[in-house]
């Protein structure tokens, strides 16, 4: 891939466009300087159906007038925007700009909607209609390609309507979340837990922690070999929000379930990331999406909300 960002590639664009506007100004001249052998009737000979006949007419001056204009609109074109190569045009247009000056419009424009709710705690926010309208549409703009339309998430990306939490379900960790990203990071371990047999003994040993089926024996000779584990995950398994480390006594799976899949784990590692919104969405987009988000895994408290005023 490294040839695709090499300044050939530029010259080379630059050069094919050019010699384009070169070769159309060619054929225009020469079509025009090009004579035919004709007869005394400026016909050329040949003939077609028995009595179509070509003649040996000039090019339509309106025709080659729009033909110079497309020329001339073409070079102007190339100085004035980019088109040669690493040139950026007098303009110093580009497509990223455009679309951030257009961004920022249309931020402008909604910043008294959100304005409204700026203010407010999330949890007030979580219940409030035209919010969580307005929080369905932004999550289902940057949010359900990952987490799914329904929120509930899928292999390696996390449910987001139920309490169980990497780093923190309360309304502040979620909007900390949206801002910053995170970065989920498991570091492989079959070094330190001890040989294939370990890592297995020790992978039973997680299963029943959370009451999965396992096999006993091996589960008993794993929990000596978990402590290699227990400085993230804890003794008890139940996990380090701080941390963003999982809770492993649930029955919560982010990555697959079953002895191949944790010992996977334990052999491999994981990383997962979640990419920061704070470039992408403006604060009050941040919080009233932080708010739909925590309604999701809150849909109780947000529903006796209108009953208790």
């Amino acid at each position: 891939m490294s040839d695709f960002t090499s300044n050939f590639w530029s010259v080379y664009v630059a050069g094919i466009s050019l010699v384009g506007i070169l070769a159309c100004l060619l054929l225009l001249w020469f079509s025009g300087k090009a004579k035919a052998m004709t007869g005394n009737d400026n016909t050329t000979g040949h003939v077609w159906d028995g009595d179509l006949r070509e003649m040996n007419n000039p090019l339509p001056r309106w025709w080659v007038g729009l033909f110079i204009i497309t020329v001339v609109f073409s070079l102007m074109y190339l100085v004035l925007y980019p088109g040669l190569g690493n040139f950026t045009g007098q303009f110093g247009w580009t497509s990223v700009g455009q679309y951030e000056a257009e961004v920022a419009q249309g931020n402008k424009e909604v910043e008294p909607i959100y304005a409204r709710f700026a203010g407010m705690p999330l949890e007030n926010v979580a219940k409030d209609p035209q919010a969580m309208a307005i929080g369905d549409r932004l999550f289902m703009n940057n949010c359900a390609q990952c987490h799914g339309s329904d929120a509930r998430g899928s292999k390696g990306f996390p449910n987001l309507t139920d309490a169980d939490w990497l780093h923190g379900g309360a309304p502040d960790k979620i909007k900390e979340s949206l801002i910053k990203g995170r970065i989920g990071q498991m570091p492989p371990m079959a070094a330190a837990v001890g040989t294939p047999d370990d890592v297995r003994n020790v992978a039973h040993y997680v299963l029943s922690l959370s009451g999965s089926p396992n096999d006993s024996l091996r589960a008993s000779l794993g929990k000596s070999k978990f402590g290699a584990c227990a400085a993230c995950h804890g003794m008890d398994g139940k996990g380090n929000q701080a941390l963003g480390a999982p809770d492993l006594s649930d029955n919560i799976w982010l990555h697959g379930w079953g002895e191949a899949a944790i010992v996977d784990k334990i052999n491999n590692g994981k990383v997962n990331q979640m990419p920061a919104q704070a470039d992408k969405l403006t604060d009050g987009q941040i919080h009233v999406l932080a708010s739909y988000v925590w309604g999701l895994s809150n849909k109780a408290a947000v529903a006796v909300a209108p009953a208790a005023k």
